[in-house]
């Protein structure tokens, strides 16, 4: 397999990884066959996949909107992947110049293809570290010559959760950055779930199963399950719903989006 000028060495580009298979969803270019080949798999058992991840990003750019609305001008992005059209610092920076964005991976593809991207932004940084060691990111030297966390960052966890097992504590990862922040913060967060998909839970099964192939077990949580992730914070109307009933730029039916795109669950909460 050849591999291309942008994927950096020492990976294993015939694995397939979840950033790449999400790059693929969305119609980006960098991913592998490895990849193409897994994805397609999982949309053998829910084709909707790629509307869940457009609604995914759609969502995030309204919540990113919101916060730079409430005066807040700094962004964590954990798990932020490889960056596609409408990234986190392209809508931040559009709403006010000054924005500051940290974004965090472990991913070395996501990770080399952010620092091409961001090259020549000086509001902008990647730093190569993971969601499961929250204290090195809180202390991250890049981060916090970038922000100051003294003062109100929005926290973004966006389709990162579910990829954390419940061996790994996420809850407690998760409680470690919510208390790392200063008050007026706002934690952004979206979660996959079976609850909204328009399967079963046997046929959703067939896409979960895929990525427990591929050693990145997709943990589906419930409702309840994903609002503890918020605690300590107030959520912000209209709480923790379906990712299109999050603040819809325009009047949302069921009837009239896919299906797909309510699956799983969207909310913001804001620390007092």
């Amino acid at each position: 397999m050849e591999r291309p000028a942008w994927a950096p060495q020492g990976i294993d580009i015939s694995v397939p990884s979840v950033s790449r298979m999400y790059d693929f969803y969305l119609g980006g270019s960098h991913n592998f066959e490895v990849d193409r080949e897994a994805a397609r798999k999982a949309m053998e058992f829910m084709p909707g996949l790629p509307k869940i991840m457009q609604a995914n990003r759609a969502f995030m750019r309204r919540a990113v909107r919101h916060a730079v609305s409430e005066g807040i001008t700094q962004f964590l992005d954990i798990g932020s992947g490889i960056p596609t059209f409408g990234n986190v610092h392209e809508i931040a920076q559009a709403a006010d110049p000054e924005a500051r964005v940290a974004y965090v991976d472990h991913d070395p593809v996501a990770v080399a293809h952010s620092q091409a991207v961001l090259e020549g932004n000086d509001r902008a940084v990647i730093v190569s570290a993971d969601l499961r060691r929250p204290q090195e990111i809180l202390k991250s030297s890049e981060i916090t010559e970038l922000l100051d966390l003294d003062r109100p960052v929005a926290l973004l966890l966006v389709a990162v959760l579910h990829f954390i097992e419940d061996a790994d504590d996420p809850q407690s990862a998760v409680a470690e950055l919510r208390e790392g922040l200063a008050p007026g913060s706002l934690v952004i967060i979206t979660h996959a779930s079976y609850e909204g998909i328009p399967l079963t839970q046997e046929e959703a099964g067939g896409a979960v199963d895929v990525y427990r192939n591929i050693r990145n077990p997709l943990i589906m949580r419930s409702r309840d399950e994903i609002a503890r992730f918020f605690d300590g914070y107030e959520m912000v109307e209209p709480g923790l719903v379906a990712m299109p009933e999050w603040r819809p730029d325009t009047s949302v039916a069921q009837e009239q989006e896919d299906s797909y795109a309510f699956s799983g669950f969207a909310g913001v909460g804001r620390k007092a």
